[in-house]
Parts: structure tokens; sequence; C-alpha cells
């Protein structure tokens, strides 16, 4: 068991972010084991006729038998919504020591694989040589297997974010963490991570919480070692529709439907924008754009944030459905 001391500045202080790296980490245990969740075979599947000559040996290996995976590989995200380079960068500054350990703590008490064996070496060269190939293997197959879904993925993540906010919003930490998965536990200013490997409590003491939804995560997943910070990982809601197919719209028949001005905003919206830019790409008044938002907020197809003093504007899931894939103005 795993557990996090929460005082009231730290749940002050809890919140979310996304993780593309992590994602892309963790769909490697589902890539090794596919029996670990039928929901992600159709993604599996698609993956494996697409990896042509990608040697994912070496990254497999990193996924211990006992599933566990080293943290430096999943650095905290250092944003709400990180790029993929970004985090990758962090995992190529990881000293070699930090690999070593992770790696180590992740197989153990086993010894590693003969693909990891020089992070054993106390010589500290191998040991980021090891790192640097990693990290070159990551990108290529983030490319492959993840950044094609991956915008798909995110609007799924954020709708899940958008909920447990809410559910935190009204009624506490007890409310928030009930509902995220049978193995989380709230009880008197601690969270408890039960069926854990590891055993360890760690005091937040003001560094807060940070909570970070995933596709691929099979059960909530703090960090292995507990010199980290108090990161969560855990499962998001809505997974078991995310690899259906996507139905293909008709241009013709969502101009039939929304009329063609507001069919054509709906495709530009795959990106979140403001009215002024929306009426400067469409050469129409603000005042026109708004009263075109209005009705496709109305019917649930678009979403809006504010940033300051401009409202952004971008398609939901159910915009993007109707939308089809590749839909743009």
């Amino acid at each position: 068991m795993i557990s996090f001391g929460l005082g009231v500045e730290d749940l002050a202080d809890t919140r979310f972010a996304l993780s593309p790296l992590g994602e892309t980490v963790f769909s490697l245990r589902v890539l090794r084991e596919p029996g670990l969740s039928a929901l992600h075979l159709p993604w599996r599947g698609s993956v494996l006729a697409r990896l042509g000559a990608l040697d994912t040996r070496l990254l497999l290996s990193l996924v211990a038998p006992r599933l566990t995976l080293p943290d430096f590989l999943t650095p905290r995200p250092a944003a709400f919504d990180p790029g993929f380079e970004e985090e990758l960068a962090a995992v190529r500054a990881t000293p070699p020591g930090l690999v070593r350990r992770d790696l180590t703590a992740a197989y153990a008490p086993d010894p590693l694989p003969a693909a990891l064996a020089g992070a054993a070496r106390a010589d500290d060269e191998p040991v980021a040589a090891l790192r640097d190939a990693v990290c070159d293997l990551l990108r290529d197959y983030w490319e492959v297997a993840v950044r094609p879904m991956w915008p798909r993925m995110r609007r799924l993540l954020e709708a899940d974010m958008t909920y447990r906010a809410r559910q935190l919003a009204v009624g506490g930490a007890r409310r928030l963490f009930a509902g995220m998965h049978p193995n989380l536990r709230w009880h008197d200013g601690v969270l408890y991570v039960d069926r854990m490997l590891s055993a360890h409590h760690v005091e937040a003491q003001g560094r807060g919480l940070l909570l970070v939804p995933s596709v691929f995560a099979h059960k909530p997943a703090p960090p292995v070692s507990p010199e980290e910070p108090p990161l969560l990982v855990y499962p998001s809601r809505g997974v078991a529709t995310l690899w259906d197919p996507v139905p293909t719209a008709d241009a013709s028949t969502l101009d039939a439907l929304l009329g063609a001005p507001r069919a054509r905003m709906l495709r530009l919206l795959d990106e979140p924008l403001p009215t002024v830019e929306i009426a400067r790409r469409f050469r129409i008044t603000p005042s026109a754009v708004s009263q075109h938002l209005r009705v496709l907020y109305a019917a649930g197809l678009l979403t809006r944030a504010r940033d300051g003093r401009l409202v952004l504007y971008r398609r939901s899931p159910l915009g993007d459905l109707l939308a089809g894939p590749g839909g743009h103005a």
C-alpha cells in the first residue's frame, strides 16, 4: 500500500495535468500484455500492423514482469498540457544515477534483463547511452502508436478532468476519490492506494497532489519511489468507446443539417479559437459569428473556456462525431 498525507493546503493545490509521454510509456504494458485490457485490443492490433521495422525489444524490456515501470520515464508534467518533446527532453536530462535507481526499483527484487544490463554498471557512460537509446525509440514509437490518436485521447482525458473537478467542487476530496477507482480510499486526510507492490507513506507537506488521467493505466499508479512528490495517474472514464470507429460524415448532409456557415464553422473549430479570429477567417462580422456559435454551443457541438478577456470555442466530442475525422473548413 502507498499512501499520501494531504493537508488543507495540499488539497487546495490539487490539480490536473495531461502527459502524452506518460500515455506512450503506459501503452507499452498493453503492447506487451494483450490480456491486460480487452478494451485496448483494437488499438493494439492496429499498432502492431504499423510498427514495421521499429525494434520494440528494448522498449518492452522497460516493463518489468510485475508490470512496473521506471519512474524516470514518466516525469511530473511541468504544465497542464505539455508537449511530447518537452517531456522527452526532461527524460533525456535525467542523471544516470536516477536512471539506475529507477530501473533497479522497477525490477526489484529481480535482476535487470540483458537489454538493460548496462544500467547496473557503476560507470555512468553506459547508463546515459541506454537512456538516450530509450528516448530515441520512444519518439519513434510515439509517432506510430500514440500521436495519430492523441487529439481524440486528449479530448477524452479533458472530459474526465472536467467531471472530476465537478466532483471535487460538489463533494470535496471524499467524493472525488470515491468514484475514481476501487483501489483508492480517502480517510482522515490520507489517500490510500491499495494493492500496490511497494509500501510507503509520503507526506505532501505543501507540495499538493497532481492528478493525471490516463487512457492506458489499468489501475491507480503513484510513483514507485517515495522520494517523488505526490502524483497519481488514474484510469480515465470513457475508455470503452475510445477505439470505436468514427462514422464518416458526409459534407453535403452536414451542410443540410446545420446550414453551410455553421457546418464550416464546426469543421474549423478543431482548435480553440476566439470569436474575433473566427470572424477574420470567415470575413464576416463578430456579431454574425456569435449568433452561429450560440446555436452550435446550445446544441452541445461546441465547448467554451475563458482565456483572459477572450472566450475560446472548440468542438465538443459530439461535434467531432458530426464533423468526422479530418473535418476542417
